[in-house]
This record gives C-alpha cells, structure tokens and sequence, in this order.
C-alpha cells in the first residue's frame, strides 16, 4: 500500500490540512495518509501540548474518512523529531507498505536546513503540494494560504476561526489553549 505521510506541527489543524490530505487520497496519490503530528519540532517551535494535538488530528482523520489516519510514531522515538528518522523507523515498522512524504512548497525554500533531505527524495518520493505566496514546482496544486500562525493569533485576539478550522477541531480545542 502507498501511504503519504503528512507530517506538521497541527497547531491547530486547519481546513487547508484537511483539503491536502482529501487531496492526496482522492487523486489516488496514495491509498492512505497518515497525519503524523510533530512530536519535538527539530526547529524549537512551541507548540500546543502534544496529546492536544493528537486530539485534533485524530477528530480531523476521523471527518475525513478511513483513508485518513493519525500515526503517533514521532512519539516513540529520540527527539528532536527529524523527518529522515521517522521514515526510515516506519519503513522498518511496516515493510509491506511505501512511503512516500508530503511537504508544502515552502519548505522548498529551506531544504537545505533538513536533515538527510537527499536521502528523503531518493527513497520517500516527495510530494510536493503548492501553498499560496511561496513557488511551487510546476504542475503542483496550490492551495489556499491558510496558517496556523495566523490562526493562533485569531483566537488569542478572540476573532472567529471557524470559517479555517473544520468544526470537528474546534469542539475539541480547550478555551485558552492559545490565549
């Protein structure tokens, strides 16, 4: 089976991560994605309590179908989390499967700072989703820019997220988990 591995920090999953991942499955890109929560973000960012987290992923995998589900792996294994490392564990944990990494094109302006990312392309065929207002490669679909970042700071100044945040996350957020 292919699965696409969607790794990212889901602080908090929004309805661009949701449209990517649907994307994936429905374009027979993969069979399945696993949404795979950052568990130590290699960079240091802060991030929303890693169980919080899952919690979000696992209501958003659940409203996307059974093609979607939540792979905890980075939680098992040394931080800080590197994207290298966690292929190469699932790889070994499921050699029935391939795994192929998805990533947004903005991280294509900061490959360079990846651990092993030569290893990655040559073993885990990246897919490369565009992201409005960064390059994409050509023939990449790009996707609405929609942030976490943003969205954070939305609810911290009390605004309304849920035109960007699919509603089976926001039942799910704790009052002042961002605040």
């Amino acid at each position: 089976m292919d699965i696409a591995v969607y790794g990212g920090s889901f602080n908090p999953p929004h309805i661009g991560h949701a449209l990517v991942a649907s994307w994936l499955h429905w374009t027979a890109r993969a069979d399945e994605v696993w949404l795979l929560p950052t568990y130590n973000h290699a960079f240091g960012k802060q991030m929303a309590p890693w169980s919080q987290r899952v919690l979000w992923c696992e209501a958003l995998a659940e409203s996307l179908g059974p093609a979607v589900r939540v792979c905890t792996i980075e939680s098992e294994l040394p931080t800080p989390s590197y994207s290298i490392d966690t292929l190469n564990a699932l790889a070994k944990r499921h050699p029935e499967h391939r795994f192929r990494l998805v990533i947004g094109s903005d991280n294509l302006l900061v490959l360079d700072k990846w651990k092993a990312w030569d290893e990655i392309a040559a073993s885990y065929a990246p897919i490369v989703v565009g992201r409005a207002g960064y390059p994409s490669p050509e023939g990449a679909v790009v996707f609405p820019e929609i942030s976490s970042t943003r969205i954070r700071g939305m609810l911290a100044a009390g605004e309304d997220v849920s035109p960007w945040v699919p509603s089976v996350v926001l039942e799910q957020m704790a009052d002042g988990v961002y605040s």
